[in-house]
């Protein structure tokens, strides 16, 4: 008898790879098989993104793609973020759609619930595959206890619930990975829900440390970048610091409900960089959220230069329902949010080509992610510039090379 097979397609943040995965895992078990072609698949899987309305709007553009495509009897089962967010409204607008599944979250499935067996999508407790490549995702906690104005994933993600740490090393180390990337949605947070302390993160990555060569931190709120913090993330020889700022200017920063201003971020950074010289910074910032004058733009460049960041990423702001912000004035037109998008990338731009150009002539080691594709520690998966490397290489080895050349945020190497 021929397996059931299934077709899965992620979107959004590296939160929903990892779910994703333990989708793989639950479905395998099940005694399914995976096709990468969804019009051959007997069930199909959208992980869907709800954060902003661009991710919304992709997720559903993905979903009634993938009716089109499915073969006669096959399950269309929709989870996800945005199945969380909106799961009563969403069986309703998408009748397409078999199921609509929460995270671990009682769910309506929609008008045909009572009609077909499909798989149960409880991520508390599923079992997970070894990774296909020679890094991972694992996911420390889920939900979040901020209320940062702009933010809606408290409200379907729920509070902060962080997982043991001997569960998140048993997972890390049964992924057979040589870097572990640990993310959340506010990792440095890790354990204040269990009770375990402030600074829980810390023993933590100590203990990842002993099971993969390489601990990357993801998504650190500024105001819990601890010394002791610092020296353990140092420690791992890993030195990536990315830092959730969002913008420097403190009277938007409050209207954010946001801790911090651009020169305690920058003194903070001088410390990092004390510690140690070679440390590389990333973060993220909002452009456009009500109230924002020229002079916060000029403020937000003005720390651009001075941050020297290697890696930055600015977005539009975006009004989600059932925020705190949805209900402020005064947001910039968009023709001016665009025109402020460019003048900070372009900025930035130049600081990331003029940063990886420094590294011409270094001999650097990387580990080699897929055929020609490989990155130093400086380089997070997935988000930042990749180390081009010969493709004789095998996949999962750490060699040492020789930088050559920069293309912008790649490098070239010999």
């Amino acid at each position: 008898m021929t397996a059931s097979t299934y077709h899965l397609v992620t979107l959004g943040c590296p939160k929903n790879e990892v779910d994703s995965d333990k989708l793989v895992g639950l479905l395998t078990q099940d005694g399914m098989q995976s096709t990468d072609r969804p019009e051959d698949a007997d069930l199909i899987v959208v992980n869907t993104c709800a954060f902003i309305e661009e991710a919304r709007q992709e997720s559903i553009d993905t979903v009634l793609a993938l009716d089109d495509l499915r073969q006669t009897g096959a399950k269309l089962v929709v989870t996800g973020c945005l199945a969380e967010r909106y799961g009563d409204d969403l069986a309703t607008s998408l009748p397409e759609v078999d199921r609509v599944a929460g995270f671990g979250v009682p769910v309506t499935l929609g008008q045909r619930a009572a009609e077909q067996a499909l798989p149960s999508f409880d991520l508390l407790n599923l079992p997970r595959p070894a990774s296909q490549r020679p890094w991972a995702y694992v996911k420390i906690a889920e939900g979040c206890d901020r209320a940062c104005g702009f933010c809606a994933i408290p409200s379907f993600r729920g509070p902060q619930r962080s997982r043991s740490i001997e569960d998140i090393v048993t997972e890390a180390e049964a992924l057979q990975v040589h870097e572990v990337v640990l993310v959340a949605q506010d990792l440095a947070a890790f354990g204040r829900d269990q009770g375990v302390g402030e600074r829980a993160i810390v023993p933590l990555v100590k203990a990842v440390s002993e099971v993969a060569q390489r601990v990357r931190l993801l998504y650190l709120y500024p105001s819990d970048l601890s010394d002791e913090l610092i020296d353990t993330i140092c420690a791992t020889g890993v030195p990536y610091f990315d830092l959730s700022l969002q913008h420097v200017s403190p009277p938007l920063l409050r209207a954010m409900k946001r801790w911090g201003s651009g020169e305690k971020f920058t003194e903070r950074m001088k410390v990092i960089r004390q510690r140690e010289p070679a440390a590389v910074f990333r973060s993220n910032f909002i452009v456009g959220y009500p109230g924002e004058t020229e002079e916060d733009q000029d403020a937000l460049l003005a720390f651009i230069e001075e941050a020297q960041l290697d890696w930055c990423g600015f977005f539009s702001y975006s009004a989600e329902e059932g925020t705190y912000a949805a209900g402020l004035d005064g947001a910039p037109e968009a023709e001016l949010v665009a025109e402020r998008l460019r003048e900070l990338s372009e900025v930035q731009d130049a600081i990331t080509a003029q940063r990886r150009d420094a590294l011409i002539g270094q001999s650097v080691e990387v580990l080699v992610d897929e055929p020609g594709v490989g990155r130093t520690w400086r380089e997070a998966p997935e988000i930042d510039g990749i180390v081009q490397v010969s493709e004789d290489l095998p996949v999962g080895t750490v060699a040492t090379v020789t930088v050559t050349g920069a293309l912008g945020p790649d490098l070239e190497t010999a």
